[in-house]
């Protein structure tokens, strides 16, 4: 009996539309709950709402942009390109089912986590990240290949974060290895996922365009920014205010933004879909070097606020840029932002540029407050468009 082709596999699939892909389920919940933790985490911080978790508010609020929106992302993307580079059948139906409801009780247990005490909601919360790392494992090892366990390294990268988080929060110890760790994560993620989508993203949306210049290839230049920018992650993770860490972290901007010059991002301004990719990556060079002016003057820039130029801007636009591609993309419909999205990405800009000018202390209340509202605005933004078109069934 002949065996059917992953493709024949897919149009086989008759369970509900939204298990048929993983980005279908992952990226609704990553929104979701992105809108939700920034609703509830003003009043939370002001004293006006209490939850039922262990976790101070600022910490809950960090564990669960970090390890439940984000982590949500990276499982989305990852269960729908991981299938694309090695050919493998993608993970639908009752085992993507499974994978989504870890998450949800992750997410329930860290909020609850004043009731059932913090080893257990460490445990279930943990539980994700190692059944996704897992999976993800599987289906590169059994590729044979060496090319993209980079980004799995990467993702136990963000697993031993969110385990020394836990350890951090349980021993009381207070270092923020653990945030830092996990935030140093997702901008290398960014930087290898956006190092192959950015460039072939422009390059496909360029070559159907009148002449001119188009994006470098990947090569050793890439190489040399990704390690510099390790080595200037690894500093500040560990010695977070320490002037050799500001030297390495301004080095490691000045390597990225010449990486993203490379890229063509000047020639993208008639397709949104394309030019955000670049906006969302200047992000990366942009949080080096506020990090960098907050250890050499804290007293101009906060570093507590600094750090959000990663994680309100990288952390929130290129997720928002990946989901609103990989959904028109996977579902059948053109590659084209329409007002809407870009409305989406208008507001995650804005909010993003609020929040960084907040760690300057001019109007931080305000500011705050802005950035918060635009952060919902563009994850619910990104519900009311695409819930539809992710609950239903394509070709």
């Amino acid at each position: 009996m002949a065996t059917m082709s992953s493709a024949e596999q897919m149009r086989a699939y008759r369970g509900p539309a939204v298990l048929r892909f993983g980005f279908r389920p992952f990226f609704l919940l990553a929104s979701l709950w992105a809108v939700v933790v920034m609703a509830v985490f003003l009043p939370m911080l002001a004293g006006r709402l209490d939850l039922p978790t262990a976790l101070a508010p600022i910490d809950w609020h960090v564990h669960e942009l970090l390890y439940g929106y984000l982590s949500a992302v990276v499982a989305g993307f990852l269960l729908t390109s991981v299938p694309n580079w090695t050919g493998k059948l993608p993970v639908v139906g009752t085992p993507l089912l499974w994978l989504a409801s870890i998450w949800l009780a992750g997410r329930f247990a860290m909020l609850v986590s004043a009731w059932i005490g913090g080893l257990a909601a460490s445990a279930i919360d943990m539980a994700f990240l190692l059944a996704l790392g897992f999976v993800v494992a599987r289906e590169i090892f059994a590729d044979r290949t060496t090319r993209n366990i980079k980004v799995l390294a990467v993702l136990g990268v963000l697993i031993m974060g969110n385990g020394l988080f836990h350890l951090e929060a349980a021993a009381d110890i207070g270092e923020g290895h653990g945030k830092r760790l996990g935030v140093a994560a997702a901008v290398l993620l960014i930087m290898l996922i956006g190092g192959r989508i950015v460039p072939s993203f422009t390059r496909n949306w360029l070559v159907r365009r009148t002449p001119g210049r188009l994006p470098k290839p990947f090569g050793r230049f890439d190489i040399l920014v990704l390690g510099v920018s390790v080595v200037a992650l690894i500093a500040w993770v560990f010695a977070p205010d320490a002037r050799p860490t500001a030297m390495f972290l301004l080095i490691a901007a000045l390597f990225n933004l010449a990486r993203l010059a490379r890229w063509a991002g000047e020639r993208t301004a008639a397709e949104p879909l394309v030019a955000i990719l670049h906006i969302a990556y200047a992000f990366v060079p942009a949080g080096f070097a506020l990090v960098a002016i907050s250890i050499i003057r804290p007293d101009i820039v906060a570093p507590s606020g600094a750090v959000h130029g990663w994680t309100a801007g990288a952390i929130g636009l290129m997720p928002l840029a990946v989901m609103t591609r990989t959904s028109l993309n996977h579902t059948g419909r053109a590659l084209t932002a329409q007002r809407p999205v870009v409305m989406i990405y208008v507001a995650a800009f804005i909010g993003a540029l609020a929040r960084i000018a907040a760690a300057f202390g001019s109007a931080p209340n305000m500011l705050l407050d802005v950035a918060a509202l635009c952060w919902i605005a563009a994850f619910m933004g990104f519900l009311i468009v695409y819930v539809p078109l992710l609950m239903r069934r394509t070709a």
